[in-house]
């Protein structure tokens, strides 16, 4: 079985600093690391899987969600929210309910287990060129595993949210991570800097055989100095010579929408080469069917409201 990193030891000590209880279980063909999401005004108690469980059969699935329902009834949620990985299953044997977006249900991969140039001449020729010209415009990069060092990455997240009107992870729970995670490796700061002033930053998370491509923000001034492409092309390469197989470029769309949100960085990570990869869509296994089924109404109708508010707009 191969985990993905969000099942990682790793990312359950991250969760962990963030004050949340998880729970950890294996047997013959799965595995998983459960986060238990206390209820809110809006949403009652439960188990989530990111990206699991892991599982190398459907029998290792049927127990695994099996040891899942047993722990969430002895926790007393209300639901369990899964993204099995590691086999195709129809979720209807399963009673499983497929829910909106969660976690990226596809993602981008790049093979690295080829010489740097031959991962270079897989990239479309205007990133080809920017990252063999970048430096020439006063352009540098360079990685840190220091965690005082995510502040540069939170300003320019909070520059790009700002310019795009989106929302984004909360500083603490971004510099938690570089808190945990930066110092046992298992991940790493990336810059490209004008002079003295970083114009693009990035966040990967490291296991011993992927590079995961998690977090990037860059500054909107300094757009046509073209520094995500200059820094994307110095993360798959330093990742190639780090000694990883695989830089995974994280979430991408299938939809041929070209207004589709995630339409723009899925072309930008298509434009580096390398393959699709599916993953898991999101489900969610019901523990308590009536609080289930009362919580799913409630969302409906909080979504028709959204809705018919943006009209009267």
């Amino acid at each position: 079985m191969n985990p993905h990193f969000l099942q990682s030891a790793a990312w359950q000590s991250f969760q962990e600093a963030l004050g949340r209880k998880v729970y950890r279980q294996k047997g013959i063909d799965w595995e998983f690391m459960a986060i238990l999401e206390p209820g809110t005004r809006l949403s009652p108690s439960r188990l989530y899987c990111p990206y699991g469980p892991t599982v190398s059969s459907i029998k290792g699935l049927k127990s695994a969600l099996k040891a899942l329902t047993k722990l969430a009834t002895s926790l007393g949620v209300k639901f369990v929210r899964i993204e099995p990985l590691g086999v195709k299953f129809n979720a209807k044997d399963f009673r499983l309910k497929r829910v909106n977006y969660s976690q990226p249900a596809h993602t981008w991969q790049i093979d690295l287990n080829r010489s740097s140039d031959e991962i270079i001449s897989q990239m479309k020729q205007n990133n080809r060129n920017i990252y063999r010209n970048y430096r020439k415009k006063g352009l540098s990069y360079r990685s840190s595993n220091n965690p005082n060092d995510c502040k540069y990455l939170i300003k320019l997240l909070h520059g790009v949210a700002a310019h795009n009107n989106i929302t984004i992870h909360s500083d603490k729970y971004l510099q938690t991570q570089a808190d945990v995670l930066l110092p046992i490796n298992s991940a790493k700061l990336h810059f490209i800097s004008l002079e003295s002033k970083v114009i693009a930053a990035a966040l990967t998370y490291e296991d011993e055989k992927t590079c995961y491509y998690a977090h990037a923000g860059a500054s909107h001034e300094c757009r046509k100095l073209s520094a995500s492409t200059a820094l994307l092309a110095e993360i798959i390469i330093n990742a190639k010579k780090d000694g990883k197989l695989v830089c995974d470029l994280y979430g991408i769309t299938t939809s041929q929408n070209k207004n589709h949100r995630w339409a723009g960085f899925t072309r930008f990570k298509k434009s580096f080469g390398g393959y699709e990869v599916d993953l898991s869509e999101t489900y969610d296994l019901p523990i308590n069917k009536p609080a289930y089924k009362l919580y799913q109404t409630a969302k409906f109708l909080r979504h028709k409201i959204v809705k018919l508010k943006q009209r009267i707009k």
